[in-house]
């Protein structure tokens, strides 16, 4: 007895040890794969190759990273809402531009497309503090030019992006209007023991009940499900049933987190679609489901309410004026 109680000891013990070595070896390989198998890390296409007009945007990250992005537009004056992309961990934003070349057609918007560090044409390595200033400076940028509406910034993340978006978002009530969220997990933490399934007694979020032992390896949690409860835009989940990389299950608990706070919150399932290819499997559901989105909580600001503001400045500085003229008169 005394044996047996001994070899299940060691065994556990060296599951633990195991599991240490493999936190600490591969987990940014596990969450961040800027270089796909057999590719190389440069874009294998711009947009221009899809015929999208777009313009080079080099950003400086807070910590100094060099930071390369793409600002797609459907027209040269289009004033519809504006995008922040945020894509998922494997490949880089040159693999997305399929999907963002219909999205802009469908949505009638632009795209902003932010290289992480490490990834594309940005510089440095990338993990959690990182590219959170990534994404921070990519907002900045968007909320500064002058030939957009910088109130319809609309933060779109997939995977490991809606990680990003929502940590940005819940940082920035002022510059983000909404959040849209697809494929995403709860946390590292929980998808440590979906890669790892012997892991998931010794590590996890904060819904996990286990003891947590080895939490304090993971040195990028995202744990999205503790900052999503936090974010007071309006929020679109997009979750494909078929998921055969995050469960589905993660979405509908974000969901469940966010709506016992935030009474905008929007889910919506799409039975065929897997991890990445939600938006094909769901067709036309999937682009009517963003489209109603929009037009429900980002709404273009009427030529009325424009004209008010303006006539409200006019009048407002000739009041001024005739007060200042009547002082100096006075004098």
């Amino acid at each position: 007895m005394v044996t047996y109680v001994s070899a299940l000891l060691y065994g556990v013990g060296g599951l633990v040890v195991a599991g240490m070595a493999l936190l600490v070896a591969l987990q940014e390989k596990l969450v961040y794969v800027p270089v796909l198998p057999g590719l190389t890390k440069s874009y294998p296409i711009t947009p221009a190759r899809l015929r999208l007009t777009y313009e080079d945007v080099w950003l400086r990250s807070s910590d100094g990273v060099r930071l390369h992005a793409w600002f797609i537009k459907l027209l040269p004056d289009c004033r519809g809402p504006t995008l922040l992309f945020f894509q998922e961990n494997a490949g880089n934003i040159a693999h997305r531009l399929e999907m963002v070349r219909i999205m802009i057609q469908r949505l009638q918007c632009n795209v902003f497309m932010l290289s992480y560090r490490g990834y594309g044409a940005s510089e440095g390595y990338p993990s959690q503090h990182g590219i959170t200033k990534d994404a921070q400076v990519a907002l900045d940028h968007l909320y500064q030019r002058t030939d957009i509406d910088t109130s319809r910034i609309v933060v779109f993340g997939r995977s490991l992006g809606g990680a990003v978006g929502t940590v940005v978002t819940k940082n920035n009530p002022d510059k983000v209007a909404a959040l849209i969220v697809e494929n995403t997990f709860t946390s590292i933490l929980d998808m440590a023991g979906v890669l790892l399934p012997f892991l998931k007694w010794f590590i996890g979020g904060s819904s996990s009940k286990g003891p947590k032992v080895l939490n304090f390896l993971v040195r990028s949690p995202w744990s999205t499900i503790d900052v999503i409860g936090e974010v007071k835009q309006p929020i679109l989940f997009l979750s494909g049933l078929q998921d055969e990389m995050i469960p589905p299950s993660h979405m509908q608990m974000l969901y469940a987190k966010a709506a016992a706070h935030n009474r905008r919150c929007v889910f919506a399932e799409f039975p065929t679609g897997m991890h990445m290819d939600t938006w094909l499997a769901g067709g036309d559901h999937y682009w009517r489901t963003i489209q109603e989105f929009l037009q429900q909580h980002v709404q273009e600001k009427k030529d009325d309410e424009s004209s008010n503001n303006d006539i409200g400045k006019i009048l407002g500085n000739e009041i001024f004026q005739n007060l200042t003229q009547s002082e100096a008169h006075t004098k």
